[in-house]
């Protein structure tokens, strides 16, 4: 009976956490919009720092400080977007040029 009752458990323990941890991410504003995101990003980078420290100090570590990063989702998702619609943008172009050149590439070949 308990062989057959771990894995029912296991497998209830690991969807809770599952979901709990998507809960979490939808609360904090994780899942929404850029600008949401980056908020909740600033909030865990003003409050991690000191629970960590806090932490350690409790434990008796010594860690070396936190990097400092000066980083937006917002602004790089924003830039890859560009990146993507200027190279689909350019692509007919693109395959026309590279098109032109194989063919004289044959043609010397065939010569």
């Amino acid at each position: 009976m308990a062989a057959r009752l771990f894995p029912a458990v296991k497998f209830v323990i690991k969807g809770g956490l599952a979901g709990a941890a998507v809960y979490v991410a939808y609360d904090q504003g994780l899942l929404g919009s850029g600008t949401q995101g980056a908020e909740a990003l600033k909030k865990a980078q003003a409050a991690l720092p000191p629970a960590i420290q806090e932490w350690t100090s409790y434990i008796g570590w010594e860690l070396p400080p936190t990097p400092k990063f000066d980083f937006s989702p917002s602004d790089s998702w924003n830039k890859g977007v560009q990146t993507v619609m200027s190279a689909l943008s350019v692509a007919p172009t693109r395959a026309c040029e590279y098109t032109v050149e194989g063919w004289k590439y044959v043609k010397d070949l065939v010569k």
